[in-house]
């Protein structure tokens, strides 16, 4: 959520507030579960599914049980008895449940427990009393319990894991996810499409850093006061987030730095950082796990174990950890500014590669399934392979497929000022040809900018769909 003058403005979300509303709307018990990592906006969601129904917001704390019960008393208080003042404590948490469960036998009631890892840190019977309370209390009562937290690795394994006591109870999980590239675009409608563009990159979706961007500044005076100014938002984001999920996070800082450099397979991590298979395989197992690093196949060729890379998935630290670490000295001397116009402004537009060719996948898919091509695509990503002809490693920046129609789209993405030229539309027929099986084809080249006459002229002559950065903002806020 963001503000706009006096009025607050709540972006996206829409398909989970109906989830969660349509849970409400029944008088059953109800336990949603809801994850994902910080700042994606878990706690803003909640906020504004409940700013009109009856609701206990309870966000746990890093502290002890004591502490955290005390707050949950307030809570509960502040809800159901505001006009009491200066009530005691529950004695425990049996005795709140047992409270808010003369309460929810005849009414509707919210209890959100944000944060519920920090929760079962301090108390570790809390999950298995929840349990009880749900089997024996609250199953036939119209209690609505949202369990909310940031850890991925505790919500996926202690909460939704068929080892928790937990498991098996919820009503639905929502993983909370960034926003795409034109939701996000809806934070700054004042900047132009290769601005918006730019902003997605730097902060991957992520809400709370949208919120960030003054629009009084340009997006490139925003990015230097957040990342290159030592007392700017996101200077230490990343290294707060991995300690706030990992121990010794050094090993993962080197693994991280490589892969937002190029590194993509396992034996290029381990000759950049030094270290063996078995360190660099945990890291990233770990990495995975928090949502940070993804794992991936050829999308025609998944089975295959040896073709495999990892990638960053989450853009902010892709755009950190390729920046950042680099400039610390110049930024720490008050020099991020120069930092930035020297080293990062002439290699954003090879950062911006990777990223285009996320947004491109996004849109290609989106209209695919609104019946913009012959068939839909079923699933879209990247591919890489044997060149025959010239035996080396050739890519693919976009492949979408529909293996029951036997619909192949191919697609090349170029993010450069010079726009596409003739030889990258050859190419893009030429490397089609590496994939077999596929009778019914589509090809796509997207451009930052725009198209020579030559490739404009070839494209007509082979079918190819052309597509600029500005088609994929069109009809956005």
């Amino acid at each position: 959520m963001i503000q706009k003058g006096d009025t607050a403005v709540f972006y996206g979300r829409e398909t989970e507030l109906a989830e969660l509303n349509q849970l409400y709307q029944t008088s059953q018990f109800q336990m949603p579960v809801i994850y994902g990592r910080r700042r994606v906006g878990k706690s803003t969601l909640i906020r504004k599914f409940t700013e009109d129904k009856k609701a206990i917001l309870f966000t746990a704390i890093e502290s002890t049980a004591e502490k955290n019960l005390m707050h949950f008393s307030r809570c509960i208080y502040h809800t159901l008895m505001p006009d009491i003042p200066s009530l005691p404590p529950f004695q425990s948490f049996e005795d709140a449940f047992d409270f808010l469960s003369s309460y929810v036998n005849n009414q509707r009631l919210i209890v959100a427990i944000d944060e519920y890892p920090y929760l079962a840190a301090s108390n570790k019977e809390i999950s298995s009393l929840l349990q009880s309370y749900i089997d024996n209390q609250w199953k036939n009562s119209q209690m609505y319990l949202i369990l909310c937290g940031s850890s991925m690795s505790f919500m996926e394994h202690q909460i939704l894991g068929y080892k928790s006591p937990l498991y098996g109870r919820r009503s639905i999980q929502i993983k909370l996810l960034p926003f795409d590239y034109k939701t996000a675009s809806f934070f700054v409608p004042e900047y132009t499409p290769e601005e918006k563009a730019v902003v997605y990159g730097v902060t991957g979706g992520i809400p709370r850093y949208l919120e960030l961007f003054d629009p009084a500044y340009s997006v490139y005076e925003n990015i230097i006061q957040l990342f290159f100014t030592e007392s700017g938002y996101l200077f230490e984001e990343p290294s707060n987030l991995l300690k706030q999920e990992l121990r010794d996070v050094s090993t993962y800082n080197a693994v991280i730095e490589a892969l937002a450099c190029g590194a993509s397979k396992v034996n290029e991590l381990v000759t950049e950082t030094h270290t063996d298979t078995a360190v660099v395989s945990y890291c990233l197992k770990s990495l995975i796990s928090i949502g940070i690093v993804q794992k991936e196949y050829a999308i025609t060729d998944e089975n295959n174990k040896k073709k495999t890379h990892y990638t960053i998935c989450d853009n902010m630290f892709c755009f950190w950890y390729r920046f950042v670490p680099n400039g610390t000295e110049w930024i720490r001397m008050h020099y991020g500014q120069e930092y930035f116009k020297e080293a990062v402004m002439p290699c954003l537009n090879d950062y911006m590669g990777k990223i285009f060719e996320q947004m491109c996948r996004h849109y290609l898919m989106q209209i695919s399934l609104e019946g913009a091509f012959q068939h839909k695509v079923m699933k879209i990503g990247r591919w890489w392979g044997t060149n025959p002809k010239l035996k080396r490693e050739e890519e693919i920046d976009i492949v979408g497929i529909n293996p029951l129609d036997h619909f192949l789209l191919l697609g090349e993405c170029k993010y450069q000022n010079s726009g596409i030229h003739l030889d990258t539309a050859e190419q893009l027929i030429e490397r089609g040809s590496f994939i077999s099986g596929y009778p019914m084809r589509q090809y796509v080249l997207c451009s930052k900018n725009y198209f020579t006459q030559a490739a404009q002229e070839y494209a007509n002559a082979n079918a190819i769909q052309l597509i600029t950065l500005d088609d994929l903002y069109a009809n956005s806020q």
